[in-house]
């Protein structure tokens, strides 16, 4: 798998990841229609209001709740999509899903775990347009930092910050 230029170039000057001067995401949720393209780490530090921003794009569309989207999911993302490049934003099916949310889809859809870290803003059901599907799975995996789930019949992949596993939904 390739390395993003900006990855390399980091890399080739000897810095690691963790260094680099910024870190960005984009997003585009299907359900609201609301897109963010932002610097969310810069020179070190977190940025408060782009995770804000990150935030209201990934709550909850059903019942409008916000949750912290934990940071290291945020990191993982970003290190996908440096990884397979490209302008576009993840396409966002699912990010934060409040307790009732979870409970409901759980009781009507196939393949909702009901301790689901979509409720602790550790998970996220993406695609990236421009990327097969099976490239982004394939990314996500070898990155070993969580878990992916891989759903080609619904046209999107599962990846979180908890233990690694893998599954196909």
């Amino acid at each position: 798998m390739k390395l993003g230029a900006a990855v390399m170039l980091s890399l080739a000057a000897g810095r690691s990841f963790a260094s680099m001067e910024e870190r960005r995401l984009s997003f585009y949720n299907i359900h609201t229609g609301e897109s963010l393209d932002t610097a969310y780490w810069a020179n070190g530090a977190y940025i408060e209001e782009s995770l804000a921003g990150i935030d209201h794009v990934l709550r909850d569309f059903r019942t409008n709740e916000i949750m912290a989207m934990d940071r290291r999911l945020l990191d993982l993302l970003h290190v996908i999509k440096t990884t397979l490049g490209g302008t576009l934003p993840f396409h966002v099916i699912s990010g934060y899903r409040s307790p009732a949310t979870n409970t409901h889809l759980a009781a009507t859809t196939n393949g909702v775990a009901r301790k689901s870290l979509h409720m602790k803003g550790q998970a996220a059901d993406v695609f990236l347009p421009g990327n097969a599907l099976s490239t982004l799975h394939k990314a996500a995996l070898d990155l070993k930092r969580g878990g992916v789930g891989y759903y080609p019949h619904s046209n999107f992949v599962h990846v979180d910050v908890g233990r690694v596993r893998s599954w196909q939904g």
